[in-house]
This record gives structure tokens, sequence and C-alpha cells, in this order.
């Protein structure tokens, strides 16, 4: 298995270098407890807990990402140890969002002549946010499917991702507003981008 790596200056002092990787069955662990702190803790500034709650309907694990081997792992080493500080991948399937428990999933793979691949489940641990963890996952993603020969891609994104998207050449495409189980709103910003 080969590793890549991404080096950045994180507080001008110190440079942490990224790696990524493939995720395994192994990781699904470590990865719902990143997932869970993300959800939690990054999404403060942008929902109440009570719509944090909603969100989580549509978010988590997605075993075919793991499964078709589109999911990645980034890492860095500190303090003598390895830990993971993000995750996140791309779907070749017409999955848009969600995990495993996501009512309303598509999990046929997509045509690349004619449909779009998907960005999916991006999480940065909360300790290791705006050091570019985010934009590495939609590099690997974006480079991936147009390997795969996808023109184009698609993201479902939470109100926290947007900003990120937008940076990076996503569009809205439509906004989507789901009543969550605890009677709180779901916002799903579906957004596309050209891979040509």
């Amino acid at each position: 298995m080969s590793l890549s790596f991404y080096s950045l200056n994180t507080d001008m002092t110190k440079i942490f270098t990224f790696k990524h990787r493939v995720a395994q069955q192994s990781d699904v662990g470590a990865i719902m407890e990143l997932m869970n702190l993300s959800i939690d803790i990054n999404m403060r500034a942008f929902l109440s807990s009570e719509q944090i709650e909603a969100n989580k309907e549509s978010m988590g694990v997605d075993q075919t990402l793991i499964d078709d081997g589109t999911y990645f792992v980034v890492e860095t080493f500190k303090s003598g140890q390895t830990i993971m500080v993000g995750c996140g991948g791309w779907g070749k399937r017409r999955t848009l969002y969600g995990g495993n428990h996501t009512a309303g999933r598509d999990d046929n793979f997509a045509n690349p002549e004619i449909e779009a691949a998907r960005i999916r489940a991006m999480y940065t641990h909360p300790d290791w946010t705006r050091q570019g963890i985010g934009s590495l996952l939609l590099d690997l993603g974006e480079g991936a499917a147009r390997k795969a020969g996808f023109k184009t891609i698609e993201l479902g994104s939470t109100l926290p991702g947007e900003p990120l998207y937008l940076a990076k050449g996503y569009k809205e495409v439509r906004r989507e507003e789901r009543l969550a189980e605890n009677g709180h709103t779901n916002t799903i910003i579906k957004m596309s981008k050209s891979l040509e």
C-alpha cells in the first residue's frame, strides 16, 4: 500500500506531515470516533445542538465506500504516535450522502459517461481544522473520480461544509430541507463541479 505525504506549517513553528491511505475495515471504529467528534464540535459555530442532532440522520459511516476502496484516512505523527486527523472520499455509486442508516439510498453504480461521481463523508478532527485536510481530501477524491472516467462530481453539503466547497469551485444546484425525527430541520445543499 503506497502512502503520499502532504506537509503544512500549522503554527509557524512546527511542520506536520500528513499522509493518506485508503481506509480499511479495521479503521471503522476510529473513523466513527472522528466523525462523532467532528459533528459534535465543528458544527457548533453554525448549528444549534438540536440541529446537529437532526444532521446526524444524514451523516455517518458508509460501508460501500470502504468496500469500494474509495474512502481515505489522513494521518499524522505526533507525540510518538500516529493519529487520524481526517477522513473522506468519493463514491462511484448514486447515493449522494449519508451513512449506512440513512433512508433513501441508491447504491447502484453511476455511469461515468452520463452521471456524476460523489464527494462523500468528509470529516476533520476538531484539533486539526484549518490545516488543509479538507482540501487534501477533496483533491484526492476529485483526482480518483477523474481517473475513473467521471466528468462531473457532486456532493451533499451541510451548512458548515458549504464555505469550503464554494472556495473549491463547487456550485449550488439546490437546497433540500428535511424534517428530522427530533422536529428540527436538516439542510442538505446539493453542489456540483466539472472535472474536465
